[in-house]
């Protein structure tokens, strides 16, 4: 049963002139004082869903882009300022990118934000998907077998960090502690301080191409999954659950459909589907221009990406239309009726999902992003919530 509702924010600024038509993502280039100004951004989305009945607003890890796009670098330094300014919404590192990180400082950050804000921050990571940011931080990416064996044993790291007194690691990419003297003796053994008060520790994980060996890794360590964008449509989102639920019964666990999952849906709401459609078809077709070249949209073709880039040629090219994601059940555009009927059908098809991701594709401007929440709350969270507690906006 669905009683959780989320937010995905990567930390888009305001932008003009997006979709098809609008300016390529290449040729965008914003100066550091609107690139900044995502922060007020992100505070007044979080300052919106506090209280409103959401339970987590998720938080993407992203660097170097001037284009404005994902704009938010340290996402857990980020939740523990957020946390200092709302009351009761959580935020998750959605997610934390561990091919840029060494494992135990990351480990160690987490558990600071963990304790700094009484449990409130989500833990979460993931491999990456942008070159120009993992392999700059001297990461691979193009080398897909290297970076999942990198990412896996950092994340074996970061977990026995987490729950171990005192350990050692001896591994391909790591030796932990490195066997120099120190004190008077030879380290042997390494602690984690701190430690995270709150375990065993929550840690979630996008999927994404749902292969057993990165959904078995996940049930290795009990971790959830979120399942959204281009995964999220149609076969795609059943094969990722079904995958999902496999893996967790060769580690021994059963679950039910959707258990242990969050699935996610761009949405907008509107009088009709109609306008609905009309309205946030620029979005739409904004995000798409930004993943497709980063292969994160299955669907598209070599010859529709390199049109995609063309403004001149796009709009009137065979691309994905707002009205096909809809169709196919990625984007939830209509009335609130309409969206609850469609999440209820959802929640009868998984009967064990009990948390929902609901956000907006990148352009989409922060009174629209606020507005849409503050609707979603207030006309669609209560039917799945039989106290709903709706207060007035805090801005």
């Amino acid at each position: 049963m669905i009683t959780k509702f989320d937010s995905l924010f990567a930390g888009h600024v305001d932008m003009d002139n997006i979709g098809y038509a609008g300016i390529p993502v290449n040729d965008r280039v914003f100066d550091n004082e609107t690139l900044s100004g995502v922060f007020d951004k992100t505070t007044a989305i979080a300052k919106t869903m506090d209280g409103l009945g959401y339970d987590t607003l998720w938080l993407a890890e992203h660097h170097f882009q001037p284009e404005g796009y994902e704009c938010l670098p340290n996402v857990l330094m980020l939740a523990v300022h957020l946390a200092h300014l709302t009351n009761n919404i959580r935020l998750g590192c959605g997610f934390n990118i561990a091919p840029m990180w060494h494992p135990l400082r990351l480990a160690e950050d987490y558990a600071t934000a963990d304790i700094l804000t009484g449990g409130r921050v989500v833990f979460g990571v993931g491999r990456g998907y942008h070159t120009r940011e993992v392999e700059t931080f001297g990461s691979p990416l193009l080398d897909q077998p290297a970076n999942r064996d990198l990412f896996e044993e950092q994340v074996d790291i970061v977990f026995e960090a987490f729950e171990s007194e005192s350990f050692s690691h001896q591994g391909k990419n790591y030796s932990i502690p490195p066997s120099v003297p120190y004190r008077g003796y030879t380290l042997e053994e390494i602690t984690l301080v701190p430690r995270p008060l709150n375990r065993p520790v929550e840690c979630w994980q996008p999927i994404q191409s749902a292969t057993p060996r990165g959904l078995d890794f996940m049930a290795k360590h009990g971790i959830s999954g979120i399942i959204g964008g281009g995964s999220s449509e149609g076969g795609a989102m059943d094969k990722a659950v079904q995958g999902f639920r496999e893996a967790y019964g060769r580690a021994g666990v059963e679950l039910e459909a959707g258990e242990k999952l969050s699935i996610g849906f761009h949405y907008h709401i509107a009088d009709t589907q109609e306008k609905a459609m009309r309205e946030v078809a620029g979005m739409y077709e904004e995000n798409l221009k930004m993943f497709g070249p980063l292969r994160l949209v299955r669907a598209l073709s070599d010859e529709q990406i390199e049109v995609m880039s063309d403004a001149k040629l796009a709009p009137t090219a065979d691309l994905p239309r707002v009205e096909d994601a809809v169709e196919s059940g990625g984007v939830l555009a209509g009335p609130p009726d309409l969206i609850i009927e469609q999440l209820k059908t959802l929640e009868k098809k998984y009967p064990g999902l009990e948390r929902v991701s609901v956000s907006h594709p990148m352009g989409t401007p922060e009174t629209v992003l606020t507005e849409q929440l503050q609707q979603f709350a207030e006309e669609v969270i209560p039917a799945f919530k039989q106290e709903a507690i709706i207060p007035n906006l805090i801005r």
